[in-house]
């Protein structure tokens, strides 16, 4: 479909959603609505990874302001949280693509994600607490990400910090230069595009079901999904001939 604030593409096994709102993408409601009926898109795509980017010199510089007035923000909070509800529900990695500054609301998307590539010049950061307010995803999510110390050094500062901080606390995979972005980002998408869209998405559910669990219990649902869907699909059977066979696999993706 045609969106107003956002591009989509499907290609070399990855579904990229583009936000593309300049000069900043700063997030009104109208496209976040669209985001989450673009991430309804890209989960039903066949592809192993969904890739989330921003058009021009910046990710996303967050939220618009206007939208938090009082007569907006009851509506802005509930698009919110079902742009995040939408991610939640996609099987596939997600791969957050930072071209450039990634703020508030649009750094809060990039946390989501379960991936993130960066340009040397990304300024990342949650802003909020400095204009008063805070940011409730990242106050979910930054907790679970990195220690209490550095979660609470990001909320209550509202500093930003470069894209070598954030993998410094373990907040970005891979730095990358901000001249030749969009190459040296598919090329590191490359590694997952290569393999099984079905085990890919297994593996994410895996990871996701032991969070929070005892390791007993943790283990009990892992398994699960290791025998009964894993070893269920035509790629785990593939996969494994094909390794005894010396020969590259050839993914059916399911």
């Amino acid at each position: 479909m045609a969106y107003n604030y956002l591009n989509t593409t499907s290609e070399d096994g990855v579904a990229t959603i583009t936000l593309n709102h300049p000069p900043l993408n700063v997030l009104n409601i109208e496209m976040m609505e669209e985001l989450i009926q673009a991430l309804h898109w890209a989960g039903e795509q066949p592809n192993p990874v969904v890739a989330i980017t921003g058009e021009g010199k910046a990710f996303s510089a967050g939220v618009d302001i206007a939208d938090h007035t009082p007569e907006k923000v009851d509506s802005m909070i509930d698009v919110f949280d079902r742009l995040f509800f939408a991610m939640s529900e996609i099987n596939q990695p997600i791969a957050a693509l930072v071209n450039g500054a990634a703020l508030g609301g649009g750094y809060e998307i990039v946390l989501f994600c379960d991936l993130v590539v960066a340009s040397e010049k990304a300024k990342l950061g949650q802003p909020e607490i400095q204009v008063g307010v805070f940011p409730p995803i990242a106050c979910y999510i930054l907790p679970r990400l990195v220690s209490w110390p550095l979660a609470m050094e990001i909320l209550l500062s509202g500093d930003t910090f470069e894209a070598a901080r954030g993998e410094q606390m373990g907040l970005v995979n891979k730095i990358i230069s901000a001249e030749n972005f969009q190459v040296e980002a598919k090329d590191f998408l490359k590694r997952f595009t290569k393999l099984s869209p079905a085990v890919l998405a297994l593996t994410k559910k895996a990871a996701l079901a032991g969070l929070g669990e005892d390791l007993k219990e943790g283990l009990k649902v892992i398994d699960r999904i290791y025998l009964d869907e894993v070893m269920k699909t035509e790629d785990a059977v593939e996969g494994l001939q094909a390794f005894m066979d010396k020969r590259k696999p050839v993914w059916k993706g399911k």
